[in-house]
């Protein structure tokens, strides 16, 4: 594998390639793990130069979206940091149950595995059938993975854990049938959740919600963009409804703090105040 790195200015090049010919714009992603993620594609896929590494990107849309999956790509796991799974079915839950429908936008989903923990939680507060989940993110290829509600067995036991410590009710392994190497999620489940690309940095509000959740993704990105994210999140909220991000993530000196009151200084959520 080639020890040679491509500079932050080469990496800027392609990014401006990337949004000038297929209209991803990740110019304002925050360069340390734009940088790592675009290096590290380059010498898996063993470039001899920048130059050819560019030139495969413009020309063939096959290998830009390859490109573009591997800087959007994000680990995520059912029930990840159960506690805030907790939080979500004490504080949040509650309140949703007394809306006649319950409008839901997980952005920046990925696979789904945390889509399908949300649509747990909603069967068990026996909130599901008056649910919409619109789950969406940039990546076409993870939101078929998603649609397919099927992830791999091999998961099942910390999943399962997670979905104990997150105060689950019910055997786990109730709600997914094992197929060979894979866990296929109920039907009852996937039915209620829409699967839709949807790109934060340049696409706008599609509908008024009582709770986004956007966990683990704003860290990637620059302070401009996460305070234009947050506004669009903001602007698609109805007064009182809920906001989530991921651990790290928070809405302290943003553009929007002041709209916002958080319901737990450990998980991050906050509610917008009504005007």
């Amino acid at each position: 594998m080639s020890k040679n790195l491509i500079s932050e200015q080469e990496v800027n090049v392609l990014l401006n390639d990337v949004w000038e010919r297929y209209g991803y714009d990740f110019t304002e992603y925050a360069p340390a793990s734009i940088n790592r993620r675009v290096n590290h594609l380059f010498q898996v896929d063993r470039f001899p130069s920048f130059a050819e590494y560019r030139y495969r990107i413009i020309s063939d849309p096959g290998y830009a979206m390859r490109f573009v999956e591997e800087i959007t790509v994000s680990v995520t796991e059912m029930f990840r940091d159960p506690s805030f799974y907790q939080a979500l079915r004490t504080h949040v839950l509650p309140v949703l149950a007394t809306y006649p429908s319950i409008r839901i936008w997980h952005a920046g989903c990925s696979t789904g595995e945390e889509v399908y923990s949300v649509a747990i939680l909603l069967k068990e507060a026996g909130l599901l059938q008056k649910s919409v989940i619109y789950a969406t993110d940039i990546n076409v290829s993870v939101l078929e993975k998603g649609r397919k509600g099927m992830f791999r067995l091999s998961q099942m036991q910390q999943y399962s854990r997670n979905y104990m410590e997150a105060g689950g009710r019910e055997d786990f392994s109730s709600y997914y049938t094992a197929n060979y190497e894979y866990a296929k999620f109920r039907g009852d489940l996937g039915e209620k959740i829409i699967f839709s690309p949807h790109n934060l940095v340049t696409d706008g509000s599609f509908n008024e919600f009582q709770l986004i959740i956007c966990r683990n993704v704003l860290i990637y990105f620059n302070k401009k963009l996460q305070d234009r994210v947050l506004t669009l999140f903001s602007d698609s909220l109805e007064q009182l409804g809920f906001l989530a991000l991921g651990s790290k993530e928070t809405l302290s000196f943003t553009s929007v703090t002041r709209k916002f009151r958080q319901l737990d200084n450990r998980e991050k959520i906050w509610r917008k105040m009504q005007l």
